[in-house]
């Protein structure tokens, strides 16, 4: 009997022990999760465009170049997908400038966010992409010359100060924004355009079934 109380003891104490470095163990996982990573800052920073809720459970962050075609073709996608999960998503886009004049389209459509009309001009820049961006068969140099002139074409059909857009181009105005998120998205494994995030997880394959399956994936968290 005796012998029996202190097995029944001795697994109580085991008990006991075991329940505390569990919760312990639990405590710490939890506020190791809430706590920021190098990656979270990598991924959004307080100056990325950002569309949707800011509450919004699931995050999805796009790397893209504006003169990108497989960005203008994915576009429509995207905005398909933010308005279904309407609440539920927001996007924050990021740039990786690769091309010649992806560069001089990013600083357009960042003066023009100045004024109110970022994904204005983002819609319409890849609405008119195969006019200013690189095209095969045609000198770099007439390219450069003609996108200018394009870009002023596309500022005044939005109805923005010039001048004030003008002013954004000469100044380089967003250089050091394009350059911190090139390394941002180098450190993050993006090396092409586009690469999309979904809160963190890099999407594997470009289509809208699998975008869709991750964020449900998210969303039942």
């Amino acid at each position: 009997m005796k012998k029996e109380v202190k097995i029944l003891g001795a697994l109580a104490i085991i008990v006991i022990v075991a329940a505390f470095v569990g919760a312990n163990y639990y405590r710490k996982s939890i506020q190791s999760e809430r706590q920021p990573t190098t990656a979270d800052s990598a991924l959004v920073r307080p100056d990325s465009p950002t569309m949707g809720a800011a509450d919004a459970p699931v995050t999805i962050v796009e790397f893209l170049d504006p003169e990108c075609e497989s960005c203008r073709a994915f576009n429509p996608t995207m905005k398909k997908i933010l308005k279904e999960y309407d609440g539920k998503t927001r996007l924050v886009v990021r740039y990786l400038t690769f091309h010649p004049n992806s560069a001089v389209a990013a600083t357009y459509t960042e003066a023009a966010g100045e004024q109110g009309k970022y994904w204005q001009m983002q819609e319409l820049l890849f609405q008119r992409q195969t006019e200013w961006g690189e095209r095969h068969g045609q000198p770099a140099a007439q390219q450069q010359q003609n996108v200018p002139a394009l870009f002023e074409k596309y500022a005044m059909e939005l109805g923005l100060d010039l001048k004030k857009i003008d002013a954004a181009v000469k100044e380089n105005r967003y250089a050091a924004k394009f350059e911190r998120d090139k390394k941002d998205g180098q450190s993050l494994g993006a090396r092409q355009t586009p690469t999309v995030f979904v809160n963190g997880r890099k999407l594997a394959r470009l289509n809208e079934a699998d975008l869709k399956s991750l964020i449900n994936e998210e969303l039942k968290k």
